[in-house]
């Protein structure tokens, strides 16, 4: 694709099934480098992963040809794998998430917010703060089915 240029950013925020308090930080720091080379394996950017003990975010470059649904169905199904082979504990992700594009100009905000989420977590729990975020992006949702 020498012709195509772009630029794909985003930031994607999915739970624990459940929202169950699972991500110890023992799991989390392997599990977010684990998931950075899997997305590098798909020939995506991780620039940072970070979360909290039931959910975590992602932000990160994806080339033309790659979509966030295909990207984040590899990266929940081989992390959930790997999370229970590695610390022996039954696991799984929530079947969907958030996912928001990020301009260019927006970067680094993105980046310190996700860098800045277990100080952010002492203020707000998870639900309050997805909902801002779905707000803030303007994503429709349906209030009623939004935990299911």
């Amino acid at each position: 694709m020498s012709h195509t240029h772009t630029n794909l950013v985003f930031h994607i925020v999915f739970t624990t099934q459940g929202r169950l308090p699972l991500l110890t930080p023992e799991i989390r720091k392997e599990l977010f480098a684990y998931m950075g080379g899997l997305i590098k394996e798909k020939k995506g950017k991780p620039i940072i992963i970070n979360g909290v003990e039931d959910h975590a975010h992602v932000l990160l470059s994806l080339p033309p040809d790659l979509s966030v649904s295909d990207t984040m169905r590899f990266v929940q199904a081989n992390s959930s794998r790997w999370i229970k082979q590695r610390f022996g504990k039954p696991f799984a992700w929530q079947k969907g998430y958030g996912a928001f594009s990020v301009s260019r100009s927006n970067v680094e905000a993105v980046a310190k917010y996700i860098r800045d989420q277990e100080s952010h977590h002492r203020k707000f729990d998870f639900k309050a703060e997805y909902v801002s975020l779905l707000d803030k992006n303007e994503a429709e949702y349906d209030p009623e089915h939004l935990w299911d």
